[in-house]
C-alpha cells in the first residue's frame, strides 16, 4: 500500500524512550513527568462510591454538571474570572485532548501559530497535523524571557493563534503581568486567538503569584484556558482535564470533542467534583512541591551540575557543561546507563535546538526516589 504520513518526522516521544531506557538499566526515572506516589485514598474511595451508585454510563458530552460547577467556582474564587458552567466549560480527556480539540477546531491549512520553544512536544505535531504552520520564538537559558518585539515582528495576516504554556514545561519560567500587557497590545484589534496551557497553575514557588490569561478581559474574550486534574490531584493516568473559553469558542471545541472522545469517565468526574470541595488538596501544592524542589536542588548542589532555579512546574533544569562535551541527547543516555538516573534532554523541546547543555529532572517523586537519585548523581 502507498501510505503518506501526515507526520513524517514524528517518532516515539522522548519521554517514552527515556522511561524505557530507565527500565532496561534499572535506573531512577526522573524523566517522564508523573508522580511515583499515589493520589489521595479518599479520592479513590469516591470513584468507587460513584460506581456503586450506578454512575457507569456516558456522562453529558461536556462533562457532568457537578464538576463543571466546581470548576466555575474555582476559577471565580482564585482568578475572579467567571465562566458559565453550561456554556463555557468542557471536561476533556486530559489537557492534551483539550489542546488537540482546540487546534483541530480552529487551525486550517496555512494558518500560522506562534509557539515558544522549548515547548511541550505535543504542540508542533498537532498544529502541523491540521495543516497549520508553526512559527516559533526561541527562548534561551537561563531566564527564558520572551522578547515581545520578536513576537510582534513574527505576527502576520496569517497568524491565527498564539500558544502559551504558563508555568512553562520544560523551561520552568513564569509569565508576569508585563508579559500579558505586551500580549494585549499585540492581539488587540486582531482576530488572533490565544491558547493558554495552564496545567501547572498550582506549582509556583518562592511566594511568586500565578497569573491566568483569564484575568485580563481583553485576552479572556479570545482565549482558551487548558487545565489538568492529572497534575492537580496526582492522577495523570485518569486523563481528566478541562477547557475554559467564551461560549462561541466553546461551541466549536465541542463539535470536535463530541466526535473525538464524546465524554470522560463518569464516576471519575463525580468523584473529582466532590473532592474539589477540599480546597487544601490543591491550594497546598505550591508548598508541597517546593519542598521537593528544594530537596533536589540541595542534592544537586553537591555535584558539578549548574542548577536553573525553577519558578514553577515540577521540573528542574541543570547545566552539565562542566561535566561532558556530549550533546544532551547522548549525555542523558550516558547518565541513564552509567549512573542509573534517567532525565530528558532539553533539545527534545526545540525544532532547532540552540547550543546548550541542559537536562530536565522531574521532582514529582517520593523522597526516597529523590534520595536515591541524588546519591547516584553525587558520584558524577
Amino acid at each position: 500500500m502507498n501510505t503518506h504520513s501526515k507526520l513524517p518526522s514524528v517518532g516515539t516521544t522522548i519521554f517514552t524512550v527515556m522511561s524505557q531506557l530507565a527500565q532496561e538499566n534499572n535506573a531512577v526515572n526522573l524523566s517522564q513527568g508523573f508522580p511515583d506516589f499515589d493520589c489521595s485514598p479518599e479520592l479513590v474511595n469516591l470513584v468507587s462510591k460513584y460506581m456503586k451508585l450506578g454512575h457507569n454510563q456516558y456522562s453529558p458530552m461536556a462533562g457532568v454538571n457537578e464538576l463543571r460547577e466546581e470548576i466555575a467556582k474555582k476559577s471565580e474564587e482564585l482568578y475572579n474570572s467567571v465562566y458559565h458552567p453550561e456554556k463555557e466549560i468542557t471536561v476533556t480527556t486530559g489537557g492534551s485532548e483539550a489542546i488537540f480539540s482546540i487546534v483541530s477546531a480552529f487551525i486550517k491549512e496555512g494558518d500560522e501559530v506562534i509557539i515558544f520553544e522549548p515547548a511541550f512536544d505535543l504542540y508542533r505535531p498537532v498544529i502541523e497535523l491540521f495543516g497549520g504552520i508553526v512559527r516559533s520564538i526561541q527562548l534561551d537559558a537561563p531566564d527564558f524571557e520572551i522578547n515581545w518585539n520578536e513576537v510582534k515582528n513574527l505576527v502576520s495576516s496569517k497568524t491565527k493563534m498564539i500558544l502559551l504554556n504558563n508555568p512553562n514545561n520544560p523551561a520552568t519560567y513564569l509569565l508576569g503581568k508585563n508579559d500579558f500587557e505586551e500580549l494585549i497590545q499585540i492581539v488587540k484589534d486582531s482576530g488572533i486567538l490565544v491558547l493558554s496551557d495552564e496545567v501547572y497553575e498550582h506549582m509556583v514557588f518562592d511566594e511568586e503569584k500565578f497569573i491566568s490569561v483569564s484575568q485580563f478581559p481583553e485576552l479572556k474574550e479570545r482565549s482558551f484556558v487548558v487545565a489538568s486534574f492529572g497534575k492537580l490531584l496526582h492522577i495523570t493516568g485518569w486523563k481528566v482535564g478541562y477547557c475554559l473559553a467564551p461560549e462561541e469558542l466553546t461551541k466549536e471545541i465541542r463539535k470536535v470533542h463530541q466526535y473525538n472522545v464524546f465524554c470522560v469517565s463518569t464516576p471519575v468526574q463525580y468523584a473529582i467534583a466532590e473532592f474539589l470541595k477540599r480546597k487544601d488538596e490543591y491550594l497546598g501544592l505550591n508548598q508541597f512541591f517546593q519542598q521537593k524542589r528544594d530537596f533536589l536542588m540541595s542534592g544537586l548542589s553537591q555535584t558539578p551540575f549548574k542548577i536553573i532555579k525553577p519558578k514553577g512546574t515540577y521540573y528542574l533544569l541543570a547545566d552539565y557543561s562542566l561535566i561532558s562535551e556530549l550533546n544532551d541527547a547522548e549525555f542523558s543516555k550516558f547518565m541513564t546507563k552509567k549512573y542509573k538516573v534517567a532525565t530528558v534532554p532539553v533539545s527534545a523541546f526545540y525544532e532547532n535546538p540552540p547550543e546548550q547543555k541542559l537536562l530536565r529532572f522531574c521532582f514529582a517523586k517520593k523522597k526516597e526516589t529523590l534520595e536515591s537519585a541524588i546519591e547516584k548523581l553525587i558520584r558524577v
